[in-house]
């Protein structure tokens, strides 16, 4: 018999990971045994305080990766082997907590719902004084838990180095995001279609998935991506498994980021879920599921290249087209939002077709796996920041997200406006905005590549994309207002706080984009 070999964890690099995760159960004890009234406050401060403390441990892992000549980073393999901790995994362990610390923000501020109006009946049945009852019907302390245990998953996501783990951590990102998507209980009937919706296209996705996984074990007789990757390397005699395999895992991940033609779930879930639930859900999958694919696309089948290649270059151009074509004719500000979400997955994608290697381009240039991060850090600060500003803007009957109860909102709120204006042209790529910068540098990778179709189709998307963002500038600034519209509450620190970052991150990365490009550059490439 072979010698017994123990497993090495290496919490000291995984340990962040291990933070979120406590402080996911903390949270669901504390939802368990603490009175209604102290719940909220408890939840948050166990967020906010396993957040942070996970971010500062990111940055203390991240300053003591050494970068090797040739641009990889030197990382290690914690947890028996099944999780990599490297130069791209603490870039996106980074962006992923600093958008869930803005999406704990958002939680605080609304609690998922607009007004105690909303809850008139349900408040009424409620016991207590009458402060106590609206708290109550208000109060949704159960979304922490659920948001930690969506970013242990996310965090787990793009860091996994072997099939099972990927599965698992899926399926920890996927089912509370499920939940979260349901809880708008002003428009339940809304919000629990889209999350059932969600919840039914997410499980065949993943059956989809694991089918994959068995496909790819099938030919390499292991599920680790560096024994995947020597296998696609060395056996051809079971070619067409492969083929299938990589399709099926592809309909899994192409699922979660929103591509044609996995994408009927986006606008109803962006529409349906609370809207604090849809800005985390944005920045927050996209992140971890890119980092996913990248991956398991450049570590598992980076030798199978040419094979997948083709299909990526279909899928980003039908994402792109699909996406901005149907986003034209959307009236509601939230499914606008949803299919220019569905358009950048496109433009995400086109940068997936890349130069992976620093060693294959010429000096000065970006990889791709740098261009699709730091375009992944734009994305993210002008969505966040704009679904910030859509839970400010309300009427009579809650949040307006009606394109035409935004007409003449530049008069009534000129700076809130403003900063989504600016969000929007960040979206759409116009210059001295992240959203330029970031277009510029997935659009340079492809070209470099050989993918100039795909660059051309991207760039014809992004003259689309700028109609219906100016579209949506025009109403709030120069349309005239018609019947009952809308108006912005006054923002709390909180949600003042997610618009400044927003703005703040959308401009310096537009600006001054060298900075965050080097760190992206230092992140080095996956370790195998």
């Amino acid at each position: 018999m072979g010698e017994f070999t123990k497993p090495v964890m290496e919490y000291g690099s995984i340990w962040p990971l291990f933070v979120v995760f406590g402080v996911a159960c903390l949270g669901v004890l504390a939802e368990a045994f603490l009175p209604r009234g102290r719940r909220h406050t408890t939840q948050l401060v166990l967020a906010v305080a396993g957040l942070v403390a996970a971010l500062a441990g990111t940055v203390w892992i991240g300053t003591d990766l050494e970068v090797t000549e040739g641009g990889a980073a030197r990382g290690l393999f914690g947890a028996a082997g099944a999780v990599a901790v490297d130069g791209p995994t603490v870039f996106l362990w980074g962006m992923l907590l600093v958008f869930a610390l803005t999406g704990v923000a958002l939680f605080a501020e609304r609690r998922l719902e607009s007004g105690v109006s909303a809850f008139a009946g349900q408040a009424a049945a409620l016991p207590g004084t009458e402060a106590e009852r609206r708290t109550q019907a208000l109060d949704h302390s159960e979304v922490y838990p659920l948001l930690m245990f969506a970013v242990t998953g996310m965090m787990l996501f793009p860091a996994a180095a072997d099939l099972l783990t990927l599965f698992v951590a899926l399926e920890v990102l996927s089912l509370p995001l499920y939940l979260l998507a349901g809880l708008a209980r002003r428009r339940r009937l809304l919000s629990q279609e889209a999350a059932l919706k969600y919840f039914l296209l997410g499980a065949f996705s993943s059956g989809f998935f694991l089918y994959g996984v068995a496909l790819v074990y099938g030919f390499a007789g292991s599920m680790d991506f560096a024994a995947i990757d020597e296998a696609v390397r060395n056996d051809t005699a079971n070619r067409g498994l492969l083929l299938v395999g990589i399709g099926m895992l592809m309909v899994g991940l192409l699922f979660k980021v929103g591509a044609v033609p996995f994408q009927a779930w986006t606008p109803d879930v962006y529409q349906g879920a609370p809207t604090a639930v849809t800005a985390f859900m944005a920045a927050g999958t996209k992140i971890a599921a890119f980092g996913a694919i990248l991956r398991l696309l450049y570590v598992a089948f980076g030798a199978e290249r040419w094979s997948w290649q083709p299909m990526m270059w279909v899928i980003a151009i039908l994402t792109m087209l699909v996406g901005a074509v149907l986003a034209i004719v959307q009236t509601d500000v939230k499914r606008m939002l949803a299919y220019s979400a569905i358009a950048h997955t496109g433009f995400l994608l086109t940068g997936v077709l890349g130069v992976q290697g620093a060693g294959e381009l010429a000096e000065g240039q970006v990889t791709s796996l740098q261009s699709v991060m730091f375009y992944l850090l734009t994305y993210s600060f002008a969505t966040v920041g704009a679904f910030a500003v859509v839970t400010l803007v309300r009427d009579s009957s809650g949040e307006a997200t009606a394109m035409a109860r935004w007409a003449g909102l530049g008069a009534r709120s000129p700076l809130v406006a403003g900063a989504f204006a600016f969000f929007l042209l960040s979206m759409a790529g116009i210059p001295l905005t992240a959203g330029f910068t970031g277009k510029w540098a997935v659009f340079t990778v492809a070209l470099s590549a050989g993918a100039w179709p795909v660059v051309l189709v991207a760039i014809a998307a992004s003259v689309l994309s700028v109609f219906f963002y100016v579209r949506l500038i025009r109403v709030m600034y120069f349309a005239v207002p018609e019947g009952e519209v809308a108006s912005v509450t006054t923002p709390s620190a909180l949600t003042t706080a997610v618009i400044v970052v927003g703005v703040v991150g959308t401009l310096a990365l537009g600006v001054v984009p060298g900075p965050v490009l080097d760190l992206a550059a230092d992140a080095g490439q996956f370790i195998r």
